[in-house]
Parts: structure tokens; C-alpha cells; sequence
């Protein structure tokens, strides 16, 4: 009995920590952007916009097929005067009632209508490719939204582990200054010195911890997991990559990029609209069948011979010859809307060239920013070196110890935010070429 009330209870206090190592989640860069691709509701709206695109394409090739219509009709009349006299000759007398059955089909198609919907059907076409051309560029910007913030915390979480190694130096610091004014080597100020850096230290660390929160959050939004996830970063998969050149990034964005995809297709649309007005210009020729069943006898199934069922087949050929001199400035307008399609494109197509190289340099600037700081990383450990050597010697005085070891540890904070600053510029980069992944 005794032991089962100390696993009860050993149970109820390891329970907490269950459940709070279950909020954990480690996740890698890549699994990060795979999670949040298939839990978007941003990229399933437009996904749906490609449904909705290839839906529309369906229905105008279901407008080339031909058209059938069926009617039944039946009608029934009574004629209270049922006799009729003309000049003067013998009167004929009708029925008191009379039924009839009237039914008919006809099947139409048109044979050629100027291309109007070979050109419908291509425009339809290029318009779902700049849906999915869309739902790429969304799924882009998805995918960096991601890595902004996966590095955010990043960036957060190495602070955090700088400012612990940090905290923990200054204990043995404040330990050795305690120890120090207790043997009488320094003063009462010196061991509040320590105190007062442990404390400004101590804040930084709670300000991390709630940006660090803050930003889990919006991350976990952005995945779709459970709002109380803590993530975990892989460090492990962010290695920093070699930079290639300008060029070929530039063949990579005008190759890739989705902006000047799809005005190369709306050019391509423009280009069938003005075909289309054209087209208006032209006959429309079409066939079609008609078939009657004309039933007076008044009963739904006639006696033989009481009815009659005639069919035709004919063609009609339809043209609107004023279309001839009123479409003139309809193909005008349109070649107008076209050139300014082609004018859009080669103002974006400048904008990529600046964008692009922008980001190029900074991700230069931040690698070179990354090898200055491994530089001055190594004479801060030095210098505090030899100021933690003095101080023990009671040669340099408590601020020189503290502002010596405290620029070692901006340093380190500087190189860690500079590495991640690094690895988001490479991914800016590639986005900037229109392909995050390559």
C-alpha cells in the first residue's frame, strides 16, 4: 500500500513535466516550411482558385458541343361557338372541345463561328496557368514568412543560450568579489558593481524570454500547431552557403520569378482578345435538326394514321456586317491594352534587377560582417583574459574587469545575430530569384 501511494505520488509530480515535454516540438528549417505549405489556408485559397479556373475551362469546351432541346406540349380548348358562316355558303361546325399533343427536338451546332471559341477556350486556358503561376508565388511567400520567423527565434534562442553563459560568469565573478572583499582586497563597491551588471544582465534575459515567446507564437500560427507548442531549433540545418554570381542569380529570377510569368501569359491573353475582337468580323455558320410530333386526335396514344411527326435539317449562316467598320477601335483598344502589359513587364523586370542585387550585396556584406566578428571575438576573449588576470591581481579595477566581459559577450551576441542575419539574406536572395527552394 505504502509503495503504491509513492508511485501515486511520484506520478502526480512527474505529470507536469510529461505534459510540458510533449508542448515541445524540434523542428528543422526544411520541416518547418513543409508544415506550414500544408497547413496554409492562404495557399488553400488558392488552390481553390485553380479549381475554380479549371472549372471555368470545362465549361467553355462544353460550349463547342452541340445543343439539344426536347418540349412536350399538350393543350386542350373548348369553343362554345362552334359554328362558322362565310358569305352566306353552308356553315361549319366545330367541336364543343378539342385536345391536341405537340412535341418537339431539335439538335444545333455551330459549324464555324469566326474562332471565337477555339480562342475562348485558349484564353480560359492561359488564365488557370496564371492561377497555379499565383498559388507558386503564394507558396514562396509562405515558405519566407516561415524562415523569417524560424530565424527570429533563432536569433532569440542564441541570445538567450549567450546571455546564460553570460549569467553564469558573472556568478562566479560576484562569488570571487565577495570572496575578495571578505579578505579585504576590494571594496564593498566592487561586489555591487557585480551585482548591478547581474541584475542589467538578469532584464535582458526576461526581455529575450517574452520576444522569444511571442515570436513561438506567431511561428506555431503559421505551422498550424497547438498555440502552447514551444519550438525547438535544429541548429544543426542551418549551414551558410557560398555566395555564386550576380549573373547567374539574375538568369535564376528572369527565369523563375512568377511575376513575369504571368504577364508573358496575360500578354499571350491579350494577344487571343485581340484575335477574338477580330473574329466578330467574320459569318457564324451553323447546322441543326428538328424533328415535330403533331398529335389533334386528342388522345395520348393516336389511332393510326391521326398524326404526324415531320423533320428538317437546315443550315443558317449569320453575319454582322457592321461589325465590319464598328470593330476598328475595339482591336485598337485592345493592342493598346497589350502594349501596356509589355510596358508593365519591363518595369518589373527593372525592379527584379535592383531587387535582386540588393539583396545580393547584403548577403556579401553579411559574410564579410560574420568574418570581422570571429575577428574581434578572438581579441575580446584576450583582453578579457588579461583583465580577469589583473583584476586577481588587483592591477585593473572592477570596471575595467566588467566592461572587458561584457564586450566579450556583445561580441558573441553580435556573431550569433550576424550568422542568422546571414542565413536569412541567402533565403532573401532566393527569393528574390522566385524559387526559395533550389
Amino acid at each position: 500500500m505504502i509503495n503504491y501511494k509513492i508511485k501515486s505520488l511520484l506520478a502526480v509530480l512527474l505529470l507536469p513535466a510529461v505534459l510540458h515535454a510533449q508542448s515541445i516540438k524540434k523542428l528543422s528549417l526544411q520541416e518547418a516550411i513543409d508544415l506550414g505549405i500544408a497547413n496554409s489556408k492562404n495557399l488553400k485559397l488558392a488552390q481553390n482558385k485553380i479549381d475554380e479556373s479549371v472549372a471555368k475551362l470545362a465549361v467553355v469546351k462544353d460550349n463547342v458541343l452541340p445543343t439539344a432541346t426536347a418540349s412536350f406540349l399538350y393543350n386542350h380548348a373548348e369553343i362554345p361557338t362552334n359554328t362558322l358562316s362565310i358569305g352566306g355558303g353552308n356553315p361549319i361546325h366545330l367541336p364543343n372541345r378539342a385536345d391536341a399533343f405537340v412535341g418537339t427536338a431539335a439538335v444545333q451546332e455551330v459549324v464555324y463561328g469566326g474562332g471565337k471559341y477555339r480562342y475562348a477556350q485558349e484564353s480560359t486556358k492561359l488564365l488557370t496557368d496564371v492561377a497555379r503561376l499565383d498559388a507558386d508565388k503564394n507558396k514562396e511567400e509562405v515558405s519566407y514568412a516561415i524562415i523569417n520567423t524560424y530565424f527570429s527565434l533563432f536569433k532569440l534562442m542564441q541570445s538567450k543560450k549567450v546571455v546564460a553563459q553570460n549569467l553564469e560568469a558573472i556568478a562566479s565573478q560576484l562569488k570571487q568579489a565577495q570572496r575578495f572583499f571578505e579578505q579585504g582586497i576590494v571594496t564593498k563597491n566592487d561586489v555591487l558593481r557585480f551585482q548591478l551588471q547581474q541584475a542589467n544582465i538578469s532584464l535582458t534575459d526576461l526581455e529575450i524570454e517574452n520576444n522569444r515567446k511571442i515570436v513561438n507564437y506567431n511561428l506555431d500560427v503559421l505551422l498550424g500547431l497547438p498555440e502552447e507548442t514551444d519550438i525547438a531549433i535544429a541548429e544543426s540545418d542551418l549551414p551558410l552557403n557560398n555566395v555564386e554570381s550576380l549573373s547567374t542569380y539574375m538568369s535564376k529570377a528572369f527565369a523563375n520569378r512568377q511575376e513575369l510569368q504571368q504577364l508573358d501569359l496575360q500578354d499571350k491573353v491579350a494577344g487571343i482578345n485581340i484575335k477574338t475582337i477580330k473574329a466578330n468580323t467574320r459569318p457564324t455558320v451553323g447546322v441543326g435538326a428538328n424533328l415535330y410530333y403533331i398529335n389533334p386526335s386528342g388522345s395520348f396514344i393516336p389511332p393510326s394514321q391521326q398524326f404526324i411527326v415531320p423533320i428538317t435539317v437546315g443550315a443558317t449562316v449569320s453575319w454582322n456586317v457592321a461589325s465590319l467598320w464598328t470593330n476598328k477601335n475595339k482591336v485598337s483598344e485592345a493592342k493598346i491594352q497589350q502594349k501596356e502589359i509589355g510596358l508593365q513587364k519591363d518595369i518589373l523586370s527593372d525592379n527584379v534587377k535592383t531587387e535582386l542585387n540588393k539583396n545580393y550585396q547584403n548577403y556579401k556584406l553579411a559574410l564579410q560582417k560574420i568574418n570581422v566578428l570571429e575577428t574581434s571575438i578572438a581579441q575580446a576573449t584576450e583582453n578579457d583574459r588579461l583583465l580577469e588576470s589583473k583584476y586577481k591581481n588587483n592591477i585593473a579595477s572592477v570596471t575595467d574587469r566588467i566592461d572587458a566581459e561584457t564586450l566579450l559577450y556583445q561580441a558573441k551576441i553580435n556573431l550569433e545575430l550576424a550568422k542568422a542575419d546571414a542565413k536569412l539574406s541567402y533565403y532573401t536572395l532566393l527569393k528574390s530569384t522566385g524559387k526559395i527552394s533550389q
